[in-house]
């Protein structure tokens, strides 16, 4: 056994002794021996296997595996391009504080700085976003086995902490299995298939408790971040009468705790000034809100309580009172009362809200991306998955669809990019059982679309894609530069129609393909079915600033005055 091999054997036998279950492989040489060892311990049935010929993809399909699952996902991939297209994967995961292990195979001492091929400096290649562990070289000599399995360890227990770890492993050739001597020392991992070294990270919020008062009248916002924080926020909030608004990602946690989630809570803050009897007296944010201009006004205009990660809080305006680390129903002696007026007042706003919203609706032609929001969230099965693209699809779902308890949502909120987003709904799909949904953009389909590249050797998820397209940056029209002003500029630097037949290029993919053209035909191709398919919905975006500005103004009417 030569070094490179010994060295991959081992790492990835202690990387599935700490649970690593899915490794996503790009082919290269350089990581060809921890290519061959990975393909092994699937063949043996010890781990999942996914290949990705796309870095980027691969990187955001890992991301997705390790969202759903609960557990760090590795992705491998050879050296110098290779491992900087896995970046935007990378800062994706530490803005959500997702734990995601990066193997980057490097090449070794002696061939840096010689011009020598793919060869650059990828020691700490992504700064401060990920925790990096470096390798050795292997060498035939004694006294590596512990070295390589214990800096597995750290680089596991890092990832379980919910940070991106970078592993970057040095290889000499050969770099595939060759007949050599034995290994000078076993290379065997703990008895039982324990660990190399257990640790534990400390969990406790003792000390992060909230000790300030909360007033009665306390509006509750949840923004994405942990489920246990939110479900025991939650239950504060149900039992001190507080309402709620919450954004996709976290309204199945803010239900399941009990909490009243307003249907079009963060509408209601966007449509205008706040009549005195629903003016908050305490905004009570858990997790990070990203969405919502509306929730961000709010912020300043009343005490901002965050419950949210230490030291790094969501407050980008600058205007927390006060941060904790957790708040549950020990933390009730905290509330100053109840007001059996606030919860009522917001519930009649938000039922009046809705009326309005669904008959403004109703008389537009169909589909529009608020109906459509509104559409998909009622068909999915219960228990479904759903993945919602950045950009408009999970705006039009904060804004006016029903929550829903029975609906896991996932997004990339970290740092919002369309970049990803096929790929990382593809690692959802793969590592659940559940029926996989995914609603995104025609960009966000176009910006990753070999997240549909997937040989016939893989397993395929059974993922349903609904693409909302309309030809371009339909978000953008609801911008500053989507004003009338500045329509010399818009179509070309930021509208940016594309004119691609999706039908084909998902023809040249080998997915499958529907175009829904009504309500009805949607709602036929949600039921749930195995494999990969694309749902095209097409709609035209110039009418829909003005239709946002109509729902505003229908909402300020009915349920502000």
């Amino acid at each position: 056994m030569n070094p490179s091999t010994a060295q991959a054997t081992v790492i990835v036998d202690e990387l599935i002794r700490n649970d690593v279950r899915h490794v996503v492989v790009c082919p290269g040489s350089r990581n060809a021996a921890l290519a061959m060892a990975v393909h092994q311990a699937a063949q043996d049935g010890r781990l999942t296997l996914h290949v990705r010929i796309d870095e980027r993809s691969a990187g955001f399909l890992a991301l997705g595996l390790s969202k759903a699952s609960g557990r760090p996902a590795a992705v491998a991939c050879t050296s110098g391009t290779a491992a900087a297209n896995l970046h935007p994967a990378v800062l994706e995961a530490f803005h959500s504080g997702v734990g995601l292990l990066v193997i980057t195979a490097d090449r070794p001492p002696e061939l840096h700085g010689t011009g020598a091929n793919q060869t650059i400096d990828q020691r700490g290649l992504f700064g401060s976003a990920a925790v990096a562990v470096e390798f050795p070289v292997a060498e035939r000599r004694e006294g590596q086995n512990q070295v390589w399995r214990g800096l597995v360890c750290r680089a596991v227990a890092q990832a379980e902490a919910g940070r991106p770890v970078q592993v970057n492993v040095p290889f000499r050739e050969p770099l595939v299995p060759t007949f050599e001597p034995r290994w000078p020392e076993p290379l065997d991992g703990r008895s039982g298939g324990d660990r190399w070294t257990t640790s534990a990270a400390p969990v406790s919020m003792a000390g992060s408790r909230v000790d300030f008062p909360l007033p009665a009248r306390t509006l509750m916002v949840f923004g994405s971040g942990r489920e246990d924080r939110a479900r025991a926020a939650a239950t504060v909030a149900a039992s001190a009468g507080w309402p709620a608004i919450a954004e996709p990602t976290s309204q199945a946690a803010a239900l399941s705790g009990g909490a009243d989630v307003l249907r079009c809570g963060a509408l209601l803050l966007a449509a205008g000034e706040l009549p005195e009897p629903m003016r908050p007296e305490a905004v009570v944010v858990v997790g990070r809100p990203t969405l919502s201009r509306g929730v961000r006004g709010l912020m300043g205009r009343a005490p901002v309580y965050g419950i949210g990660d230490h030291p790094q809080w969501t407050d980008p305006q600058y205007v927390a009172t006060h941060v904790r680390g957790w708040l549950d129903l020990d933390d009730m002696a905290r509330v100053d009362g109840v007001d059996p007026e606030w919860l009522p007042t917001w519930r009649h706003a938000d039922a009046v809200a809705v009326t309005g919203i669904e008959k403004l609706l109703g008389e537009q032609e169909w589909p529009t991306g608020l109906r459509l929001a509104i559409d998909v969230m009622e068909s999915l099965p219960s228990g479904a998955a759903l993945f919602l693209g950045s950009s408009n699809p999970v705006r039009d779902v904060d804004l006016v669809a029903d929550p829903r308890s029975d609906v896991t949502v996932h997004a990339n909120r970290g740092v919002a990019g369309i970049d990803g987003n096929v790929s990382t709904a593809a690692g959802m799909a793969l590592a659940s059982e559940a029926p996989a949904y995914a609603l995104i953009g025609d960009l966000t389909l176009l910006h990753d679309l070999n997240g549909l590249l997937i040989g016939p050797l893989e397993r395929r998820p059974n993922l349903t894609l609904i693409v909302h397209n309309d030809d371009g940056g339909g978000i953008f029209t609801l911008l500053e530069q989507g004003a009338a002003e500045h329509k010399n500029s818009f179509e070309r630097v930021f509208g940016t129609p594309h004119g691609a037949d999706i039908e084909a290029l998902c023809r040249g993919y080998h997915v499958d393909y529907v175009h829904a053209g009504s309500g009805a035909e949607l709602r036929a191709a949600l039921k749930p079915a195995r494999g990969l398919r694309v749902v095209e919905v097409r709609s035209d975006r110039r009418l829909l600033r003005d239709l946002h500005a109509r729902l505003r103004a229908t909402v300020a009417e009915a349920a502000l005055r």
